[in-house]
């Protein structure tokens, strides 16, 4: 293939190859590595202003998507959780402009499928090169849809989202090429001559993929699943969430952009925009064309794409009840520090944040120590204070609340338990429209483990429950049920015993869930590296994959195989 100004398939792959290679022996030793720098400096001089103003140049107007089948009808649905205007409209995606769109994607595929598994991977890794060279454009555009704090914005919604679309490129390739294109079979007959047949294998992708983004995390959770179809020879059809349009838009107005220069047909990637309330995600999702589906979301929708969706390969992230079983500690100060963090970061509107702390009532022992169960919850609101005193401090963490249904979560937790730790309102003086809220703890009895208690039922956002538990033995008891019946993203424990180590280690393993030991430092529950960490575990119910692995990708594509026999 030749693109339009010249470059062909080939010299994409001579330019990509060495960071493939790269990121084909992270994902093997699952050392650190990433090619997208997190620091906002190291994108140039005047690259954060240039960011800003490429963002603000789109507020207000229409995005254009030259080329695609469009209905030519516009929505706009967007309003930033900082109270700021967006007013951009997008092609909405009705039933004409699907039924239009579809063939046009499935029209492309053949060439697609002819580049082949290191054709494909060096496209994708070219248009992650464009969306990293706009990282501060698509940091505003992840803010002000979904409320993350500037910083966690720029890294999660950047280089920390490139690091997990590229990892799945890497895991893409790995499996497509795990079977060779070719081989000369000979079987020997003995004294006749021996049969000789040629064969040949190609990973074929399964058709349209289509990716449905969530309010939250658009890049980050929407590029793992985005670049896998693509690179194993999928179109993809991108439905964002409608308040999170714009990171998802600019994705897919880059990859047409490098497909086409590339030679490929643009409309292997394709916006699906809709109107606040179209409900566009369950036809889309049933439609015989698709044949891939990647969901980030709610579980009750998941649940119904797993039931529903049959024709296609589904993965999704739902909700789960994240568990804190505490035992003891040797670092009392420095796991008080690491839970206050982990609670409140973005609002505690992270999959991956911890909800039940299960706490012995007895108390628990330090290295300062007996600690009863009230002082050690006091201890922790007192630590969530000291992080959050400073405003400046609380908003860089907080971020703002994403919509009405987190803010009602906060407001409504004392009729759940006794208020440990009330939240408290944030003024930003940057963004006075923006919803802040510090986190709130409350106090629960765990001892009854009833079946309709708080605690068995995820509570997005800044809520999070002392649990009150009989001992140790009664927590992991009831971190395995809640695996079993409500799942996790994120498992966490503190202890100083060995042992005790080791029986929430098979609590873990029985019912499938990551776990993090002893935090203190630096490294916090809910956040995962790229190349090393897998996000999710696919065993229980929160997930029905993980972020990524070679089964995350291996059911985007099937090998076909023609044989011959040798002239």
């Amino acid at each position: 293939m030749t693109t339009g100004t010249g470059t062909t398939t080939a010299q994409l792959i001579d330019k990509h190859r060495p960071t493939l290679d790269r990121a084909l022996e992270a994902i093997r030793t699952r050392e650190f590595w990433t090619p997208h720098p997190e620091h906002p400096k190291a994108y140039g001089e005047g690259a954060a202003e240039e960011g800003k103003a490429a963002f603000d140049a789109l507020r207000g107007g229409r995005f254009e998507l030259p080329g695609q089948p469009v209905s030519g009808e516009w929505v706009a649905t967007e309003v930033s959780p900082y109270g700021m205007e967006m007013g951009i409209s997008y092609p909405r995606a009705d039933e004409g402009a699907i039924d239009a769109l579809l063939p046009v994607m499935r029209g492309g595929l053949p060439a697609w499928r002819k580049a082949g598994p290191a054709g494909r991977a060096a496209v994708c890794l070219e248009i992650l090169a464009r969306i990293s060279a706009r990282t501060h454009e698509f940091a505003q555009a992840v803010m002000h849809t979904s409320g993350q704090a500037s910083m966690m914005a720029f890294q999660a919604g950047g280089p920390h989202a490139q690091d997990r679309g590229m990892e799945a490129v890497a895991y893409a390739y790995a499996e497509q090429v795990r079977t060779p294109e070719r081989a000369d079979w000979e079987k020997p007959q003995g004294k006749r001559e021996p049969l000789r047949v040629v064969k040949e294998f190609t990973a074929v992708g399964r058709g349209i993929a289509l990716l449905i983004g969530c309010n939250t995390f658009p890049t980050w959770n929407g590029f793992p699943g985005f670049f896998a179809s693509l690179a194993t020879g999928n179109a993809v059809l991108v439905k964002p969430h409608p308040r999170a349009v714009l990171p998802l838009a600019l994705t897919v107005r880059i990859a047409r952009e490098v497909l086409t220069e590339a030679g490929f047909a643009a409309d292997l990637v394709a916006l699906a925009a809709e109107a606040e309330g179209d409900g566009i995600a369950k036809d889309l999702a049933t439609r015989p064309e698709v044949r891939v589906i990647d969901y980030t979301g709610g579980s009750a929708f998941g649940a119904w794409l797993e039931s529903n969706a049959r024709q296609a390969r589904v993965h999704t992230e739902k909700a789960g009840v994240n568990t804190v079983v505490i035992d003891s500690t040797d670092d009392y100060p420095g796991m008080l520090a690491n839970l206050a963090f982990s609670l409140s970061l973005y609002s505690g509107q992270m999959c991956t944040t911890p909800q039940n702390l299960l706490i012995p009532a007895a108390g628990i022992s330090t290295e300062a120590g007996h600690k009863g169960y009230d002082e050690v919850v006091a201890d922790l609101g007192a630590a969530v204070g000291k992080l959050l005193g400073d405003d400046g401090r609380a908003n860089a963490l907080l971020g703002a609340l994403v919509n009405e249904q987190v803010r009602g979560r906060v407001e409504t937790a004392s009729a759940l338990g006794e208020v440990a730790l009330p939240s408290r309102v944030v003024e930003n003086p940057e963004f006075p429209g923006a919803t802040v809220r510090t986190p709130v703890i409350v106090k629960l009895d765990g001892t009854k483990q009833e079946e309709d208690a708080p605690y068995l039922e995820e509570c997005f956002g800044p809520v999070s429950f002392a649990v009150a538990v009989g001992s140790t033995e009664e927590a992991l008891e009831l971190l395995g049920h809640t695996l079993m019946t409500k799942g996790a993203m994120t498992v966490s424990a503190y202890t100083t015993s060995p042992e005790v180590a080791r029986q929430v280690e098979e609590v873990c393993f029985t019912e499938p869930a990551q776990l993090s030991l002893n935090l203190t430092g630096g490294v916090y529950v809910n956040q995962t590296a790229g190349f090393s960490d897998f996000h999710g575990s696919g065993g229980n119910p929160a997930a029905n994959c993980t972020l990524c692995d070679g089964d995350f990708v291996s059911g985007r594509f099937r090998v076909v195989e023609v044989r011959r026999m040798a002239q």
